[in-house]
């Protein structure tokens, strides 16, 4: 029976470390093509722009399986992955503000898609973004992916 217990505590700790990385948000460094599997001579599936955020679900070698914000699982170069880190609006118009409330001044609107740069947390539920143009502010996180 110790040993039983044992076994499964040790599978667990090897599942662990994969299940933290789900949370790992990384951004394309450069425009790169997404594969259904980690080799270039693989089935190309699509291109995603430079800046783009995507979650890293599995790290092997060069290669890095990635889920974009519709759910498509690919594999990506790990080169083509950027240390920046950005987020991108989804659904519908997103408001930023000038503080993390509701309440708070619209500083401008974002309509879907839209890229910012992920600048750091906020209150629950908010995170301070800044748009390639300068201007920055505070948006729910509900409003966008990637964070």
């Amino acid at each position: 029976m110790q040993s039983g217990a044992l076994a499964l505590l040790a599978g667990l700790a090897l599942l662990l470390p994969g299940m933290a990385a789900a949370l790992d948000y990384r951004s394309a460094g450069e425009t790169a093509v997404l594969y259904d599997a980690p080799s270039q001579k693989a089935k190309p599936l699509f291109v995603i722009a430079a800046g783009t955020p995507v979650e890293a679900i599995v790290t092997l070698d060069a290669w890095v399986k990635v889920r974009d914000m519709k759910g498509d699982l690919a594999w990506i170069e790990r080169r083509q992955l950027a240390d920046r880190r950005t987020v991108q609006v989804r659904g519908e118009t997103a408001q930023i503000h000038a503080e993390p409330s509701e309440s708070a001044t619209v500083v401008f609107a974002a309509e879907p898609d839209v890229l910012f740069d992920y600048v750091a947390p906020a209150n629950t539920g908010w995170i301070k973004v800044r748009h390639r143009g300068g201007q920055q502010g505070f948006v729910k996180t509900s409003r966008i992916w990637g964070h």
